[in-house]
């Protein structure tokens, strides 16, 4: 039990010192980040990737999403299909990149469970009810649209021990919704401009 708790206790170390890496990064590296969207699939996985692991700083991987779903071209069939492999490509990035969300959570050295009482530890200890309660809905319902709840219920899925393939497959699930729509959403907005503009594709 006590190499147990050692183990989840690095964990979340490095965990931590992961995603602060990263961010240090992707501050450093910002003008190479960008670059990243003219690779295509590639470029959109990589962002999206990195924006899951971490909100310390902000990684514009919707924007980059809407844009790559107005301008590539499928891996294969109709044209239309398009969004639908960037939504895909890019959700299984966020759901890796938000393992180390999860994985912090494991360890139970988030801030928020071991902070002061107050209003966030409550509203976290209330999270980590709801995932326990209703772990399932609640993380593909907070992984399928734009909000800014998901890093806590991630976390709180790790600290609840939440089954890491139910979290890894519910998260993808949620996540291929939300990023095919802003993807389809790119996909008529940018062909609608550049049809009027005579721009071709």
């Amino acid at each position: 039990m006590a190499a147990l708790k050692r183990w989840e206790h690095w964990v979340g170390i490095l965990s931590v010192v992961f995603t602060i890496a990263l961010s240090a990064l992707i501050i450093f590296k910002w003008e190479a980040v960008q670059a990243l969207e003219g690779y295509g699939y590639v470029g959109g996985f990589i962002i999206s990737a990195l924006g899951g692991a971490t909100v310390v700083v902000p990684v514009p991987m919707m924007a980059v999403q809407f844009a790559l779903g107005g301008v590539l071209n499928p891996l294969f069939g109709a044209e239309f299909m398009a969004p639908v492999f960037v939504g895909v490509v890019c959700s299984l990035g966020e759901t890796l990149g938000a393992l180390t969300i999860y994985f912090t959570g494991y360890s139970s050295g988030t801030p928020f469970a071991h902070a002061e009482a107050g209003r966030i530890q409550r509203a976290y200890l209330r999270l980590m009810g709801l995932m326990e309660r209703h772990g399932s809905i609640t993380l593909f319902l907070l992984s399928a649209i734009i909000n800014p709840f998901f890093y806590p219920a991630a976390l709180a899925a790790g600290a609840v021990r939440f089954s890491i393939r139910r979290y890894f497959l519910i998260c993808f699930a949620g996540k291929t919704i939300k990023c095919t729509a802003i993807a389809y959403t790119g996909y008529f907005g940018l062909r609608g401009i550049f049809s009027a503009l005579d721009i071709p594709l």
